[in-house]
């Protein structure tokens, strides 16, 4: 019989440590939905984008335009990432460096502060 014991257990500490958003979804289940945490190490990054594995599957993470802002993320990283799952990649709205520095992308309703296009 396989344990429920440690899902239970990362849930909790996800709780207790007061991290916002929902708890952590494994990226070979995501569906469409707002608000998920994934975490996983970063295999390649192409300007604001990467490619994230979590040992369930990978998936693209989009964090807004390089001319908005650069990110300056490292293949080999490991990261927590808050956003939602659409169609075809996960579109980032806070990322979590594992040394606990926190990169800001954009709020999670409404257009992202670059909708408007570059100036």
């Amino acid at each position: 019989m396989k344990s429920t014991i440690p899902a239970i257990l990362t849930t909790t500490l996800l709780l207790i440590g007061g991290e916002t958003g929902s708890a952590q979804t494994p990226i070979g289940d995501l569906q469409r939905t707002s608000s998920l945490t994934i975490t996983g190490e970063i295999r390649s990054v192409v300007g604001n984008e990467f490619i994230l594995d979590d040992g369930t599957g990978q998936i693209i993470v989009d964090a807004g335009p390089i001319w908005y802002h650069q990110l300056n993320l490292l293949q080999g990283e490991q990261v927590t990432v808050v956003g939602e799952y659409d169609d075809y990649d996960f579109d980032a709205f806070r990322i979590t460096r594992d040394n606990g520095d926190v990169i800001y992308i954009r709020e999670a309703f409404g257009p992202p502060p670059w909708a408007g296009g570059e100036d």
